[in-house]
């Protein structure tokens, strides 16, 4: 085979450079945005697939992510493994996790997080959480809240474990940090 049939044999049409273009993009997307909020979260209540009630005022004195994700959102999949292990291991010191879905039903939501073998608590969207949180246009999106229920930080886009850890540590118990037991 000559140069120049090797050549157009092996060359991108720019419809596969277009498009190898966005897959790089999708896949190593910018970091996720972090504002500061500081401000107090209104009540809110979400039913649990298992039919129980979750309220805000039951969560106080827990530092909790709320984490707005769907089922179908690549970086929704690629950041509950993530929540879910830091989740395991700061539970004990007060951190709780509920994730909230902005489409899903209950049914469908317990089915995903039952075959994914997440343990944290995941429900539906209703008035009161896009109250106190706002209509989230955009999955995921997290809060963070604070042990006396003031929204701290907004977090726009995929959660990372070290960021995880750098904003809601210090949030924690003094006396449930390591090395104060």
């Amino acid at each position: 085979m000559d140069r120049q049939a090797f050549l157009k044999k092996w060359t991108p049409s720019p419809l596969t450079l277009i498009l190898l273009g966005l897959i790089a993009y999708l896949w190593f997307r910018p970091p996720a945005d972090v504002s500061d909020e500081n401000r107090p979260a209104p009540p809110w209540q979400v039913m649990l697939p298992d039919g129980r009630a979750l309220t805000s005022d039951s969560l106080r004195g827990k530092v909790v992510l709320v984490n707005f994700w769907a089922t179908w959102c690549p970086y929704c999949r690629k950041e509950k493994p993530v929540i879910d292990r830091f989740w395991q291991d700061y539970r004990e010191r007060g951190f709780e996790v509920v994730s909230i879905s902005v489409d899903d039903p209950p049914e469908k939501i317990a089915v995903w997080m039952r075959d994914k073998e997440y343990a944290f608590m995941a429900a539906p969207t209703n008035a009161s959480v896009t109250h106190a949180f706002g209509n989230v246009k955009s999955v995921p999106t997290s809060f963070i809240v604070d042990s006396e229920g003031r929204i701290r930080h907004r977090i726009a886009g995929q959660v990372h474990y070290p960021r995880l850890e750098k904003l809601i540590a210090p949030l924690l118990n003094p006396a449930t940090q390591p090395g104060n037991r």
